[in-house]
């Protein structure tokens, strides 16, 4: 044991969580093997939650972690050395030192944080048809819809580009053929039936569960500018992780809409985290309250995919935290994934709190001193049943302990205490303010007009005029290039680059440049298409 061990602080490579008759330390390496904390409501789940979160920050770790009830945010504010904390810390041997961590406030409505966006396109079809509470029929429908869309290069940003889309595929009923053909949306439905019978019940079923969805608030969620993960994975000047919380509150009256952008965003770090190994300590560790919303009624296609994400994340650096009442919430083929366990107590009033508190007991490596099933019942506020992986990766024994008192603020700040943070914070500005720039909506209206061939050339083409910006124009609008805002594909950035540099060498009196610009740039675009992950999101390239 180190002298920084005898005093009970976190070290270079383990963080304290708490002390019994043994003390139990997290291993910094080993905490990208995730983690689960249960217990029933008011045992201190919370809390064990911040000294978690701290002990991570303290080594660096950013943290990002979902805050249903608002006390987790008293992270940002020095602690008080009230005299329970005291008396607690004297306890175990700690010398109490109260602190405050670096901390970025983020929430879907924009109210209480700053606002969290993703668009459509980066949200896939798969998680939004999760969103949306869609069956067989209706999500493949939808995956036609999104398919249609990266081919055609038909970027959707918000609500109203997936509604004019849905609109856009559906078949001209009562039409002659020759009439159809002649359209303006005629190729959108023609290769929209080509992937399967789009029906007019079909989508108009969707678009209800959309307006059920805006209903709840969604409309403020999908938009630009779009969030960059990136930005949750920083440190503040005195090498502590960054501590980010997302406000929850008003998101929990919408469980499938906070349970589809967690999973979206796990889903994101792992399509674009590179491959890391096992790292000394993780790039970024998450914690997911109420869990058990990940999983309810969630289709095995879906529960496969979120398995597999859950097993390769780790190798991303990546720690993830399920925070639940009970541990039968979790399936088990998740639930075999979490190796660092903490468990507050349990009550058995029911058969299935009882089958509940043997499932756990079940889940630890037995200790011959403790009956566990019994001690989870008996538990009091701030113990624990604990069990953290090892040096050679395998659960230590379980044990029964004290968790320390944490070092910030135990419950909620002020609202001026919140404000001040956040016109503070690396990101005000950034994403503060919406935008809405020309998307799907915008470029299928233009083709019902018949303006797509003519529009805006001066963005489009460098400022170039009369036939050379209809140039620009007519191939930024084939391949969906004179979008600004979106993820584009590498052939949509090479075309966009293409037609920008025709144009502007045009304009400048180098015509002769034109058919070797087209001909080099363009051949290795074209055939492209976008690319998606294991959860449909977009991918990066």
């Amino acid at each position: 044991m180190t002298a920084q061990d005898s005093k009970l602080g976190d070290t270079d490579d383990k963080i304290f969580v708490g002390k019994g008759s043994e003390q139990a330390w997290l291993t910094l390496a080993l905490a990208n093997r995730h983690g689960l904390v249960t217990g029933a409501t008011g045992t201190g789940k919370t809390v064990t939650l911040q000294v978690m979160a701290e002990g991570f920050a303290r080594a660096g770790v950013p943290v990002f972690a979902s805050d249903i009830k608002g006390d987790l945010s008293g992270i940002s504010e020095v602690g008080e050395a009230k005299d329970f904390i005291l008396k607690r810390a004297t306890e175990m041997g700690l010398n109490f030192q109260p602190d405050q961590f670096s901390t970025v406030f983020w929430d879907v409505f924009g109210e209480q944080g700053h606002p969290v966006r993703a668009t459509v396109t980066e949200m896939g079809p798969l998680l939004l048809a999760r969103m949306l509470d869609l069956n067989d029929v209706q999500e493949g429908v939808l995956n036609v819809a999104f398919r249609v869309a990266d081919d055609a290069g038909l970027t959707l940003i918000d609500m109203k580009d997936l509604r004019a889309l849905l609109d856009a595929i559906v078949p001209d009923a009562g039409k002659k053929a020759a009439d159809a053909e002649e359209g303006p949306l005629a190729d959108i439905k023609k290769a929209a039936q080509g992937f399967g019978n789009v029906t007019k019940a079909t989508v108009g079923t969707i678009q209800r569960q959309l307006l059920v969805l805006e209903n709840q608030g969604a409309t403020k969620f999908f938009g630009e500018p779009a969030l960059t993960l990136k930005d949750f994975m920083k440190t503040d000047r005195d090498g502590r992780g960054m501590v980010n919380i997302l406000v929850a509150d008003k998101l929990m009256q919408s469980p499938r809409l906070y349970a589809t952008f967690l999973l979206w965003m796990l889903s994101e770090l792992f399509e674009e985290l590179p491959e890391a190994g096992d790292l000394p300590k993780p790039k970024l560790v998450f914690f997911f309250d109420e869990a058990h919303l990940l999983f309810n009624d969630a289709p095995k296609a879906l529960m496969d995919k979120i398995e597999q994400v859950v097993r390769l994340i780790r190798s991303k650096g990546v720690g993830v935290y399920f925070v639940t009442q009970n541990p039968i919430d979790v399936p088990d083929r998740v639930l075999g994934q979490l190796g660092n366990r903490v468990q507050h107590a349990l009550r058995a009033f029911t058969p299935r709190d009882q089958k509940a508190v043997a499932a756990a007991a079940q889940t630890f490596r037995p200790n011959p001193k403790l009956d566990t099933a019994k001690v989870i019942m008996e538990l009091g506020k701030g113990e624990a049943l604990v069990s953290f992986l090892e040096g050679n990766g395998t659960p230590a024994m379980v044990e029964r302990v004290m968790i320390r008192p944490p070092s910030a603020r135990i419950g909620p700040i002020t609202p001026e205490e919140r404000k001040a943070i956040m016109d503070a914070s690396p990101v005000k500005g950034k994403y503060d303010t919406a935008v809405d720039d020309e998307s799907a909506y915008e470029m299928i209206q233009k083709r019902i007009a018949g303006t797509a061939a003519t529009a805006d050339a001066g963005a489009a083409g460098g400022g170039g005029g009369g036939i050379l910006g209809q140039i620009g124009s007519i191939v930024g609008t084939i391949f969906g290039t004179n979008v600004k805002r979106g993820r584009l594909s590498t052939g949509q950035v090479i075309a966009r680059d293409m037609t920008r540099s025709v144009t502007n060498q045009v304009i400048g009196g180098m015509a002769a440049n034109i058919g070797k610009s087209v001909a080099g740039q363009l051949g290795g675009s074209i055939g492209r298409t976008l690319v998606r992950g294991a959860l449909g999101g977009l991918l990066r390239r």
